[in-house]
């Protein structure tokens, strides 16, 4: 039909201008520039931050470091590892062995009794390895600052030059009209240089010569670098003058270094004072200096490539030493074991009594007895608790304060305590630069009496720490010192910061609140007694016994 095919000709010319449309609007679109942000799901901060990291590999580590400890599973993780118990495997391999020694000649070790009852024999256990307790070691890791020093020389340069000089008269006032006015050389290389009479405005006579009864305005002397125009100078003169200037181009490099700053000048050539200079004899006190510099260099540095490899020593933390950000330099803290005494205590097996029943005998097993040295350990802290209390403050087992300074990255350092042998006399440490109160902290840590608190910078340069100052807290015995360690970890009762702590004591409210039997009291075992049962032991619980009845008599008078 034909209204029917107008319609189809009307729809193709509409399709074909759609097209065109569609066709002009993807042209557009491909010549705009790319619009990141239209792109569904495209994030530009974080493309952004990849593109940082692509450009900087080595911080993908360290984000990913800083992001973990932020991570509370990580921190749980932390926290367990930090409070988990540790054995060296030597520990457990000589328990292991010593028990297997016994389990295969067990005869060696109970020498059988007679059933008459003859009192048996005891024989000693092999020996096993203990620590003799922990001690706290530190090392330094981050920049180092070296010093260094600089000369350089400064001569004196004198140059001499003619000068040519223009002489004018000029008045001030406003008599003397045959001179200028002083103000037209205002704005030339002019000065005053004196001053003459001016001429007299009445002269008088007293019957003798006659004088100027009123003198007029003075007359100014004006001497000019250039002649003026339109002025008569009244005299030309030539003079030499003599111009000196320090030439510092041979310090130029350490004055622009930031890493150097001047620490003195002294003169180097001072005679003769007097020098002829194009004729022209120059005196100057001095005609050459030198200058020093102290210049300081930064490296990467770490000393704790020891700590690291030494066996049975466990990280605890680490700490930036000048608490800025970035930090320049931190003290790594290492718990590691004290070494084993050399002549550990001996520890016995012995044999039991017997019974018989119908002609059939059994020994009575004696075995060791673990309570006596809990028992021992409780009444030396009662007695110490008795001793140290202060009827002042109202607190038990209050420390003193000590502090000893080391290099950071140095050879010298006044704080070696437990851990380190002692050394024989004061006077080496002292030589060396320690003060005493250093060295007597030195041997009073050496036998257990003090805690490590922390660390904090005494000096620094350039922002980078290089003394240090550690800070302990001391008491008068091992067992008071390990009170107060293992009661501030119940109470809790934190060390305040390293410059802060001042060894304060327990109240008698957080005292009470202290529970003994959690703490750890293996380091003084040994100092009371050993926990196997001895051929003695008769006499160490009447020696036991008598203690007891001491301290109750000492309590309730």
């Amino acid at each position: 039909m034909p209204g029917m095919a107008q319609s189809t000709d009307a729809a193709r010319a509409d399709g074909k201008e759609t097209a065109r449309d569609l066709l002009d609007t993807a042209r557009d679109a491909a010549a705009r520039p790319v619009d990141a942000d239209r792109l569904p799901g495209y994030n530009r901060e974080g493309a952004q931050r990849l593109e940082d990291l692509a450009g900087n590999p080595d911080r993908i580590a360290s984000d990913a470091t800083a992001e973990a400890r932020r991570h509370e599973g990580y921190q749980t993780i932390e926290d367990s590892l930090a409070v988990r118990a540790r054995f060296e495997k030597d520990d457990l391999e000589a328990v292991v062995a010593r028990s297997f020694a016994i389990n295969a000649a067990p005869g060696n070790f109970t020498s059988g009794m007679a059933i008459a009852g003859s009192e048996g024999n005891c024989v000693p256990l092999p020996p096993g390895s203990a620590s003799a307790g922990y001690y706290t070691a530190t090392c330094n890791t981050g920049v180092s600052v070296s010093e260094t020093s600089a000369q350089c020389r400064i001569p004196l340069i004198a140059e001499v030059s003619g000068v040519r000089q223009w002489h004018y008269l000029c008045r001030e006032g406003a008599m003397a009209a045959s001179y200028p006015q002083c103000s037209v050389f205002d704005a030339a290389q002019c000065r005053v240089t004196g001053y003459r009479e001016g001429p007299c405005l009445r002269w008088a006579s007293l019957g003798g010569a006659p004088f100027c009864a009123e003198p007029g305005d003075p007359i100014a002397e004006i001497t000019c670098d250039a002649p003026q125009s339109g002025q008569s100078a009244y005299a030309i003169t030539d003079t030499t003058q003599v111009d000196t200037q320090r030439d510092e181009s041979l310090c130029r490099a350490a004055a622009q270094d930031p890493a150097c700053s001047p620490s003195g000048e002294i003169c180097v050539d001072d005679e003769p004072s007097t020098r002829t200079i194009a004729g022209v004899a120059v005196t100057r006190s001095c005609w050459e200096w030198e200058r020093s510099y102290s210049c300081s260099e930064r490296t990467e540095a770490s000393d704790c490539a020891a700590l690291d490899r030494q066996k049975g020593c466990r990280f605890v933390r680490e700490e930036c030493l000048t608490g800025d950000i970035p930090c320049a330099t931190a003290e790594r803290i290492f718990e590691c074991p004290l070494p084993p005494t050399q002549d550990p205590a001996m520890q016995y097996i012995c044999d039991g009594d017997i019974y018989c029943i119908d002609g059939s005998c059994e020994t009575i097993a004696r075995t060791a007895n673990d309570e006596f040295k809990d028992a021992v350990v409780a009444l030396n802290a009662m007695d110490q608790a008795r001793g140290e209390f202060s009827a002042d403050t109202l607190s038990l087992f209050t420390g003193t304060r000590n502090t000893c300074s080391s290099k950071v990255f140095g050879v010298l350092n006044c704080c070696k305590g437990k851990g380190f042998p002692l050394i024989p006399g004061i006077g080496l440490l002292v030589t060396l630069g320690c003060d005493r109160e250093e060295v007597l902290l030195h041997e009073r840590d050496a036998q257990g009496l003090c805690a490590f608190v922390g660390t904090y910078c005494t000096e620094k340069i350039l922002g980078v720490c290089t003394t240090k100052r550690k800070t302990y807290c001391c008491f008068e015995s091992k067992l008071s010192r390990i009170l107060q360690e293992e009661g501030r970890k119940q109470l809790p009762k934190p060390w305040k910061t390293a410059q802060d702590e001042d060894c304060a004591g327990f109240t008698l409210e957080e005292f009470a609140r202290l529970d003994l039997s959690r703490m750890d009291f293996s380091e003084v075992f040994a100092e009371f007694t050993a926990a196997a049962r001895l051929p003695d032991e008769l006499e160490a619980s009447t020696l036991i016994q008598q203690k007891i009845e001491d301290f109750y008599a000492r309590s309730n008078p």
